[in-house]
């Protein structure tokens, strides 16, 4: 089997697809031929040496992936040679075959396909969390999203929408606020067109946003602070920008709230929360309510090239590689 594979921190063209002879299952393991996998920020900042978590050299990136279970080793029950499933990692999902533990797994919603599947808990997951566990947003609030034509920021605009709030996204391209205008966001704020503190004001009559989602830190984060209204929740959710700096008597002025969200790391603290999130989220994709958009698929050779449409911000959603 195949493998993207990190033996030197750096940029994406520093890794390398190498095969592999399959790893025997130890008791307790399943086997999962992997159909596609999803690119997120995280597995390029994890090549670089720039995330949180670092794994010992070599390693394979990849948090998410999709596929069939292929063998089940003794002890394992209620899974079957053939199932569909969602394949939840800490890295190591740019690979033709995994082997992971049963409660690694999720069954694929029948209405998805594997791409879809190996691009949804990531970010539907981090939106839930952010959104509803850490700001707890209202019915008929305002919720200000960035980054909205991105994969976590779609999210939001989704979720935020079933939640009853008013989802105010900003983006950087036409292209980008039309496919959130159809994950429906009500209204659209171009980047380059006006100052998006500006068109908040514009659009709330002065008020500000009561929750702001933010995926890209720096600049964004700071302005941010200069559109909200009192109470007001700012989600930390990355820094694809660059590192903010909260102003702390903006802060004060308005009784906010800045909110660092690590969705997967409160699963590993609280796993109750994980099981009401992954519950409500598979629930949703059931009944057609919320969807991963993928603007790209690309084979896994073409993992460099991939993880470089989200670096350079040419992906529209989510980004996938899919294995043949």
């Amino acid at each position: 089997m195949r493998a993207v594979v990190c033996r030197e921190l750096g940029p994406p063209e520093n890794l390398r697809l190498e095969s592999f002879d399959s790893k025997p299952l130890a008791p307790g393991e399943v086997r999962v031929a992997v159909r596609a996998a999803g690119i997120n920020f995280p597995d390029i900042l994890m090549a670089a040496g720039e995330y949180q978590l670092k794994p010992e050299l070599p390693f394979t990136p990849g948090v998410e992936a999709a596929g069939e279970v292929a063998e089940i080793a003794d002890g394992v029950g209620g899974i079957a040679v053939g199932d569909r499933v969602i394949v939840k990692m800490r890295h190591g999902a740019y690979a033709e075959e995994v082997v992971v533990a049963p409660s690694q797994l999720t069954r694929l919603p029948a209405n998805f396909d594997y791409a879809e599947g190996a691009t949804f808990l990531a970010a539907h997951g981090t939106a839930y969390h952010a959104l509803i566990d850490r700001a707890q947003l209202g019915r008929g609030e305002v919720l200000l999203v960035h980054g909205a034509g991105g994969g976590v920021g779609l999210a939001a605009v989704e979720i935020g929408k079933l939640l009853g709030a008013t989802v105010i996204a900003a983006a950087s391209s036409e292209e980008k606020l039309a496919v959130a205008k159809a994950k429906g966001a009500d209204h659209l704020i171009l980047s380059a067109r006006e100052p998006f503190r500006d068109a908040v004001k514009r659009i709330t009559d002065g008020r500000g946003a009561d929750v702001v989602f933010d995926p890209v830190g720096g600049e964004v984060f700071e302005n941010s602070l200069r559109c909200i209204a009192w109470g007001a929740r700012i989600l930390v959710v990355g820094f694809t920008g660059g590192i903010g700096l909260a102003r702390t008597n903006l802060l004060m002025i308005k009784g906010a709230s800045v909110l660092g969200v690590r969705a997967g790391e409160s699963v590993r603290k609280n796993p109750v929360l994980g099981e009401e999130r992954l519950k409500t989220l598979l629930g949703w994709a059931a009944g057609g309510y919320v969807r991963p958009h993928i603007s790209h698929r690309l084979p896994l050779q073409d993992y460099a090239q991939a993880m470089r449409l989200l670096i350079d911000r040419k992906a529209i959603g989510r980004v996938a590689l899919v294995m043949k």
